[in-house]
């Protein structure tokens, strides 16, 4: 099991308009590549690419179409204010997450 997790709006760290725009193209690749993620995983600010308004909220969709399970931190959602505004993927807690991380064979951290 491949399970990618995310953090961050923004891919890496120096420029966040570069970085946002990494995020962009990284998660539109993850819908034309194979192997894809079995799931990804969004935590901290990571959480604001899954709600209302995001620009990858398509390709966030495409994912789950395409089976891969998104799970989103519900405790940082809360913390943003941001649990009436899910667009994509399944509300999850602490305890889903970091079972999902243990079971996985490789945890790609962005």
């Amino acid at each position: 099991m491949i399970v990618l997790a995310i953090s961050s709006e923004q891919m890496g760290r120096g420029d966040d308009r570069l970085g946002e725009v990494l995020m962009r193209s990284h998660l539109h690749t993850l819908t034309e590549i194979e192997p894809r993620p079995d799931t990804v995983i969004f935590f901290n600010g990571g959480v604001k690419l899954a709600v209302e308004g995001s620009a990858v909220l398509d390709d966030l969709r495409t994912l789950e179409d395409q089976g891969v399970s998104i799970l989103l931190c519900g405790t940082c959602l809360g913390h943003f204010g941001l649990k009436d505004k899910v667009a994509a993927g399944k509300i999850s807690n602490m305890y889903e997450i970091s079972e999902t991380m243990l079971k996985a064979a490789w945890v790609v951290n962005l």
